[in-house]
């Protein structure tokens, strides 16, 4: 098994769990592809991505393709003469890429499939109020995230968690699976399963399309839970977010923590209850969300009770 000769390819944090994995489990990564530096932050400094940095304190080998198809970046792919390609947190392959080992390309994906396929696996189960999500590795094929499955394993997502929270656990679990799933080619124990075995009969596929701006706006109308879920979906970043009407300006808000309360009321959805210093609350349609932490635009991230003592609450509205 640790003869292997393997490529990764990855380029986010997540990834990183699973290189690190590979090489503390005395597997040989013979190079590693990641994206190329990219300007980013507000003085655009050219930064790595966290797979290179990794890698590059590893003293792996690094290929940094702006093209995938590029024939030089194809050619440089087989003269390492791998046996299989492991991706993490990647871009989509061309078929010219992912048909070069021979034992396959082998595919991380942060979520139970066949359910969740797409960009935004973690944000997307907690939005959607999941209390089971997990890891897959599958052989990637022709189309996203639908080839034949090799292992997957079931986590659970508890009630406050938020997407940082469980991308951090997915992480660690997927980077275990990686392990047990090489170990399981290596002593032919896994069978390659079709996505269709692990639906019920007429069950269609959940999806995970990536997240818009528009996907982060809150709609008051809709009831606390789902809300509370949005949140927790969008923490730490990209944030979920409304509009908070003060002192005849229009300023954008993060929530990032908060308390649903289920319970009918005649509010018009959006509207501000607080005492002024210690607790608010915005009416939703059937109940209220509780505020525990946010973040008004143009400020830092404060708790319920810093913001309050510096803004006057009875000149707040929340607009759509």
């Amino acid at each position: 098994m640790k003869s292997l000769r393997i490529v990764f390819m990855g380029t986010a944090e997540f990834a990183v769990a699973t290189l690190g994995s590979l090489l503390m489990n005395g597997f040989n990564v013979v190079g590693v592809v990641t994206a190329p530096d990219r300007p980013s932050g507000r003085g655009r400094k050219i930064s790595k991505s966290p797979v290179k940095e990794f890698a590059e304190f590893s003293y792996l080998p690094i290929m940094q393709p702006e093209n995938l198809k590029d024939p030089v970046f194809i050619d440089s792919l087989k003269k390492l003469n791998a046996d299989v390609f492991i991706v993490v947190a990647f871009r989509m392959l061309p078929e010219a890429v992912w048909r070069i080992p021979a034992i396959g390309t082998i595919n991380l994906h942060a979520s139970l499939l066949p359910h969740y396929r797409g960009a935004a696996p973690i944000n997307r189960a907690i939005i959607n109020g999941e209390s089971m999500t997990g890891v897959t590795t599958f052989f990637i094929d022709d189309k996203i995230d639908t080839g034949n499955i090799l292992l997957r394993e079931g986590i659970q997502i508890f009630p406050f968690e938020n997407a940082g929270d469980l991308h951090d656990r997915l992480m660690k679990h997927g980077a275990r699976l990686v392990i047990r799933t090489l170990a399981g080619i290596a002593d032919n124990s896994i069978i390659p399963r079709l996505q269709t075995d692990f639906l019920k009969p007429g069950e269609m596929p959940k999806e995970a399309p990536k997240i818009f701006p528009e996907d982060c706006i809150i709609n008051w109308n809709r009831d606390p839970v789902s809300i509370h879920n949005l949140i927790r979906g969008l923490a730490p970043s990209p944030g979920a977010r409304s509009f908070l009407l003060t002192g005849g300006k229009k300023l954008s808000f993060k929530i990032f923590e908060s308390q649903p309360e289920s319970i009918e009321h005649n509010f018009k959805p959006g509207l501000i209850i607080s005492d002024g210093k210690h607790f608010m609350k915005i009416a939703a349609g059937k109940g209220f969300l509780n505020i525990v932490s946010l973040q008004v635009e143009g400020k830092n991230r404060m708790s319920t009770i810093e913001f309050l003592r510096g803004f006057n609450i009875a000149d707040c509205s929340v607009v759509s």
